[in-house]
Parts: C-alpha cells; structure tokens; sequence
C-alpha cells in the first residue's frame, strides 16, 4: 500500500504484471492490471491516487486468476462450510460478479479451510464479526470488511443459509452488551 507513483513503479519493475486497487472499492471498480511496458502507468496512478493523495494497494498479478478466486465468508473468525468461486468473464481479468464474472458455490477445500483457521484468530482478536476471505491459488489476496457478499449465490446454489450464520452472531453479541 502507498500513494506514491515511485512506490508504485518500484514494485511494477520488480513485479512486471500487477494489479492496483481502491482500498475502499467494491464490485471490481477502479480495479487495473498493469504490465511494466503499459504506456498508461502514469494517468493509472494519477488517477486511482487523485494525484498522489490517496493510498491504493498493488497486488503482484496471479495468473491463477484464469481458473477465477474464492470469496470464503467468515462469521466470527469461522469460516462457512461452502465458498464462491468467481470466474472471470472471457477477456477479463476481474472476477467480481458485478464486472461479469460468474459465480459457483462450492464446499471449501483443504488448502482453503486452512487459510480460513490462520486468519480466523485474528479477525476474533479485533471484534471482526464477519469477513470475506478473498483467495486466488493458494494465495490470501484481501480480507474483504467493507462488502463481504456471496450469502445469496451460495444459498441459491447449496441451501446453505449463511446469512442466518450472521443474523445468530449479531444476536450473540447484543446479549453480550
């Protein structure tokens, strides 16, 4: 995470194929891949930094991105049993629904239950009541506080009603006050 263009460029050349990002974006807005020889870096930077003014955060590009990322929704530090897999669309790099990616509701596999009990202490430690792990591969991308989504996919495709999940959390936690 930075805010200035020499940051930024200092990461893209040891990189070379990148991802920057809003740090308070959603839905896949605002979202750029950005290759060294891009002839654009400069407005990209301007613009997602209003002019160095902003902090935005780089990713290094995961070309396992192809085969789409997994939103696993966490309720109280636990993870639900069942993730989204967001595929992007033909063309596209972003996964997210609202940028056309496609999404298919599917148990949580090994690599990414453990993922979820290595995270799940510390979203407790903080109050964190829920979070969406994001996961590209094998790789922790974003922990996702601002619009953790996918309750309604995974209902619809598996009856699993994670919502509820939360709706009990949130009930837990007025008794506790």
């Amino acid at each position: 995470m930075a805010r200035t263009q020499d940051a930024f460029r200092i990461f893209l050349k040891r990189h070379q194929d990148i991802i920057l990002k809003p740090l308070d974006g959603m839905g896949g807005r605002e979202i750029f891949r950005v290759k060294a020889q891009d002839p654009n870096v400069a407005v990209i930077l301007e613009t997602l930094t209003r002019n160095e003014t902003r902090t935005i955060m780089a990713q290094q590009y995961l070309p396992a991105i192809q085969e789409g990322d997994k939103r696993v929704l966490m309720v109280q530090g636990e993870p639900l049993p069942y993730c989204l897999a967001r595929l992007p669309a033909q063309g596209e790099t972003r996964g997210n629904l609202a940028a056309g990616g496609r999404g298919i509701a599917q148990p949580l596999d090994p690599s990414d239950q453990r993922l979820a009990e290595e995270v799940g202490p510390f979203l407790r430690k903080a109050g964190v009541l829920l979070a969406g792990l994001d996961i590209i591969g094998t790789h922790l991308t974003e922990i996702n506080l601002t619009s953790p989504t996918c309750f309604r996919e995974i209902r619809d495709q598996t009856g699993f009603d994670g919502a509820m999940q939360v709706i009990e959390a949130l009930e837990r936690a007025c008794r506790q006050i």
